[in-house]
């Protein structure tokens, strides 16, 4: 069976099951359970700490994983991200009281708080920046009025939090993160599991489809039928069938959700009547 990590809590987990699921996979009903297996689909799922999740499949106790980008980088763990998920999405960025510094450059010498030292350590090494990082668990805002440090370094939404601390961010986004699967650094699976792991990701990746896109149905005259394909041209070519009343056509097409008022819009400015969408469920491409 493949074995799968899946976080336990947090913002990854209810996201990370609810994906899941829409992906045909069994997922646990009571948030007590720390295993579960899926006999039908061959998979094997492990709910664990969400830190500790790149440890896991490093180990290659686990075939894969559902973590957070910032935590794998974070881990130094031995396991390479190898699909992004597009859920669970944060911004580090560093902050201070305004005045201490302008940029990146200017923490050298400085002492920078924060719950994630594996990638505030890394980014200032890789910028050449002398800086000491203190790991902290939680609540760093305070760490500055405390005199623990002169600069943080943590996930920033709104800022509001960070404002009402009297703190400003500062300098270019330390990273992005996001949820992604990970899988150990250089494996050689076996060819069955190896198509299992392909099976998976091709099954979350129908997901990430269906919630992006919506299916595009209407019917427009024949004479236009030409700028109203220019609007929805699919993914490889949009359907076009003849209708019963002569000079019509019905077209379908996969068109990105978000854009799909404004495309119907347009679809009924250049004469296209019974337009309609429908949700995507499933897909594979």
């Amino acid at each position: 069976m493949l074995r799968i990590a899946v976080p336990n809590k947090g913002s990854l987990s209810g996201p990370a099951a609810e994906m899941l699921h829409e992906a045909g996979y069994q997922q646990r009903r009571e948030s007590k359970e720390l295993r579960i297996v899926d006999p039908e689909n061959e998979v094997e799922f492990f709910y664990l700490r969400p830190r500790d999740i790149a440890i896991y499949v490093s180990s290659g106790r686990l075939d894969i994983g559902i973590t957070g980008r910032d935590l794998l980088i974070d881990s130094g763990a031995n396991a390479e991200e190898i699909l992004p998920l597009g859920f669970a999405r944060s911004t580090f960025r560093f902050a201070s009281k305004p005045g201490t510094a302008g940029g990146v450059e200017d923490l050298a010498g400085m002492t920078v708080a924060t719950s994630y030292e594996g990638i505030v350590a890394k980014h200032l090494a890789d910028l050449g920046i002398d800086a000491s990082v203190v790991h902290l668990d939680g609540a760093v805002e305070t760490a500055i009025e405390l005199g623990v440090a002169e600069v943080i370094a943590d996930v920033v939404e709104t800022g509001t939090s960070l404002r009402n601390a009297g703190l400003e961010v500062f300098g270019e986004p330390i990273m992005k993160s996001e949820a992604v699967v990970i899988r150990r650094t250089g494996v050689n699976a076996e060819e069955n599991a190896e198509s299992k792991v392909q099976q998976f990701l091709r099954r979350l990746q129908g997901v990430l489809v269906a919630r992006t896109y919506v299916m595009m149905d209407y019917d427009c005259r024949v004479e236009q039928l030409e700028n109203a394909v220019a609007l929805t041209p699919g993914l490889e070519s949009p359907t076009v069938s003849p209708l019963h009343n002569e000079g019509w056509v019905a077209v379908r097409a996969m068109v990105p959700a978000k854009e799909a008022q404004r495309i119907m819009d347009d679809l009924y400015d250049l004469g296209a009547r019974a337009i309609l969408t429908t949700a995507i469920h499933a897909c594979r491409l």
